[in-house]
């Protein structure tokens, strides 16, 4: 089960942490789809907020982690942080069973 969560401040998002993996055993294709996509839409999240944007923030990344935190206020980051969210909450109505997402506010 792949687990994300969005962080807020002020109904504002800053960030994300995204853990697990959607995959049950190596035969799951379904799994394996779900893992590349919620893993995709992040990495493209958090290089256009880092590379494209340069807003500064906290990354870290590792097998079957990924977080990111704003430092510094973004109205640009913020919409693809809500994009991101937009993404993962329709992925999430289509494989129920394989991502979790919660809010932190």
């Amino acid at each position: 089960m792949t687990t994300v969560k969005f962080i807020y401040d002020n109904n504002k998002p800053t960030g994300f942490e995204i853990s697990g993996h959607a995959t049950a055993s190596a035969k799951d294709s379904q799994g394996k789809i779900v893992c590349s996509a919620v893993s995709s839409s992040a990495y493209m999240a958090a290089n256009t907020i880092t590379d494209i944007i340069k807003a500064k923030c906290d990354v870290y990344a590792d097998y079957g982690v990924m977080k990111l935190r704003l430092l510094q206020d973004s109205p640009e980051s913020e919409m693809i942080l809500r994009g991101l969210k937009l993404h993962l909450d329709e992925l999430s109505k289509q494989y129920k069973n394989f991502i979790t997402i919660s809010e932190d506010k």
